[in-house]
């Protein structure tokens, strides 16, 4: 009963009107995604096609960010041929990756979390994104641009990206830099 009431909530807040809409500007975005690697270094993907929107609800955000895994570049060829195949992104059949959510909880002044999905290869979980704004939440709905920094965590195993588990770490950090700018 209360995943009901919850859903129920989060529909709402997706069927009400924006007090303001805005868009992610691709020019002042980076998406980033580092794992670890041989349990020592790490690896860091760029998804530098970023595109999506977030509307501003009174105090709430809802916010959806997609990012074309296709166009991901990783620090060397080899690694960005097995990102995008089957073992990982598998490209060719999910050529997108997905965050929505909604729900805005601050935790400071310009600080806060979303609760929303990761959705890779067609498989959807749960996530929360960790959010700082470029000016305090109260102003959100206001004139101007402001920027967004978010990351939340995932296990990469969730999306059946499972191949060289003694390689590559399960816990992925998936970083958010993006300006939102007023759309029409």
């Amino acid at each position: 009963m209360a995943a009901m009431a919850g859903l129920i909530a989060l529909l709402s807040l997706f069927l009400a009107a924006p007090d303001r809409r805005l868009a992610i500007d691709p020019a002042h975005s980076l998406v980033t995604a580092t794992v670890s690697f041989f349990g020592f270094a790490k690896k860091t993907a760029r998804f530098p096609k970023v595109e999506g929107s977030a509307d501003v609800v009174g105090d709430d955000v809802r916010l959806d960010v997609r990012l074309d895994a296709a166009a991901l570049v990783a620090s060397d060829s080899v690694t960005e041929r097995r990102l995008k195949g089957e073992d990982f992104f598998d490209v060719a059949h999910h050529p997108v990756v997905r965050f929505v959510g909604a729900g805005l909880h601050a935790t400071g002044s310009a600080t806060g979390t979303i609760e929303g999905n990761v959705v890779a290869r067609g498989i959807s979980r749960p996530a929360r994104l960790d959010v700082r704004f470029s000016r305090p939440i109260e102003t959100l709905a206001a004139a101007g641009a402001f920027h967004v920094s978010a990351v939340t965590e995932i296990d990469r195993r969730d999306f059946g990206m499972t191949a060289y588990p003694l390689i590559v770490g399960r816990r992925v950090r998936i970083a958010i830099e993006t300006d939102l700018q007023p759309s029409a």
